[in-house]
């Protein structure tokens, strides 16, 4: 989500920028982001040009899609769907003993990332009320 945030971040203004630039800017290893950028740019939710004057960037229609795309696309909805303890057979009729908790946590979660956009966040980060670094 980082990458994804200093992608928006970055390229606000038009231009793109590159993978090394946002491994660096991230503190993340540059051939694991790459993969993850990679596969975020086949599902739609950034995009990328390749070559010498290429990298990556959001465009508006991407700024629109809500921050639980993203985290779909890279964990999969386990963790919307799943149990807090990690078992497959935990359900309301044969609850572990975190289900309704972790359940009031999960839906408040699920019901944050697919309520703001990848642009809302942007705008609170260019506003200076949301901050990327440490």
């Amino acid at each position: 989500m980082r990458a994804v945030f200093l992608i928006a971040h970055r390229t606000a203004n038009g231009g793109r920028v590159g993978i090394k630039d946002i491994a660096a800017s991230i503190d993340s290893p540059e051939h694991f982001l790459a993969k993850i950028l990679q596969d975020l740019s086949k599902r739609g939710i950034i995009q990328s040009v390749k070559g010498p004057h290429g990298g990556f960037y959001l465009d508006r229609k991407n700024l629109e899609r809500p921050l639980a795309d993203v985290v779909e696309a890279v964990d999969g909805n386990s963790i919307f769907t799943g149990c807090g303890l990690g078992l497959e057979e935990c359900s309301s009729e044969r609850p572990c003993p975190l289900h309704d908790d972790f359940m009031t946590v999960r839906n408040q979660l699920q019901k944050m990332l697919t309520s703001v956009t990848i642009g809302q966040f942007n705008e609170e980060l260019n506003l200076g009320i949301r901050h990327l670094k440490r």
